[in-house]
């Protein structure tokens, strides 16, 4: 009875896993260039002045020659922010999850996606594509992102002791 049961499991996984496998849509989330990310926040206390406050909270930081976006924030001369700047967000479970603001259709880094506090989206101010940043780990929403499936390129976010969170490619 026990050898049938697994069987049937078994069958069941190889039955499951192609379907799985081939029902994820296409997402591109490379078409924004690779660029060099590193952002350390080296305390709790760090984190609570800079980082995140909660669920469904979002901050850009951007760091060019011409800005630096939050003002004020202590960059050193190892940080890099990306191709267009990096969205920190934290989703609807509290895990904080990052992406580049460059929206992959416009493919500029200039052109940087806004998050909008009322829908809890992020949209593109030039093509009006709109991304789900909270739950949905950047995929597409609507616009020419949805149409043609060109989601937000996404960083990692690792948490630690000390420092406290360490934002890389």
């Amino acid at each position: 009875m026990k050898k049938l049961s697994l069987l049937l499991k078994i069958l069941a996984w190889l039955l499951i896993l192609p379907a799985a496998t081939s029902s994820c849509d296409n997402l591109d989330d490379t078409r924004i260039p690779p660029a060099p990310v590193h952002l350390v926040f080296q305390s709790v206390a760090d984190w609570h002045t800079w980082g995140l406050g909660g669920a469904v909270e979002a901050k850009r930081f951007i760091l060019t020659d011409t800005e630096r976006t939050p003002s004020g924030y202590p960059y050193t001369a190892l940080d890099r922010t990306g191709f267009g700047g990096l969205l920190l967000a934290e989703d609807v479970n509290g895990t904080v999850v990052v992406y580049d603001l460059a929206c992959p259709v416009e493919c500029k880094a200039n052109v940087r996606v806004k998050v909008d506090p009322e829908s809890l989206t992020a949209e593109c101010p030039q093509c009006h594509s709109t991304y789900d940043v909270f739950s949905l780990f950047g995929h597409p929403l609507s616009g020419p992102a949805a149409e043609k499936g060109y989601g937000l390129r996404r960083y990692h976010a690792l948490p630690g002791t000390s420092p406290y969170m360490v934002i890389s490619n």
